[in-house]
């Protein structure tokens, strides 16, 4: 790692953990588009997964302030 990528990472992790997976999203975003559709595709198929998990009553739902906040404690 060059040293401006260090001072880049170390104070990328001076952020709030949200703050931080936006940041990640953006560099994500910036890479070749191809490789995004599939990333997509994936995604997809988890949130699927997820929902029909939730239906079967195998997960619970959380309120977003709590998700936020157990987020911002990591």
């Amino acid at each position: 790692m060059t040293v401006f990528v260090e001072q880049v990472f170390k104070a990328a992790l001076d952020l709030q953990p949200v703050e931080r997976a936006e940041l990640i999203e953006k560099l994500f975003q910036s890479f070749d588009r191809s490789s995004s559709k599939r990333i997509d595709s994936a995604w997809a198929e988890e949130v699927e997964s997820r929902f029909d998990a939730f239906e079967r009553g195998e997960i619970k739902e959380s309120p977003v302030e709590d998700v936020f906040a157990r987020l911002n404690q990591r």
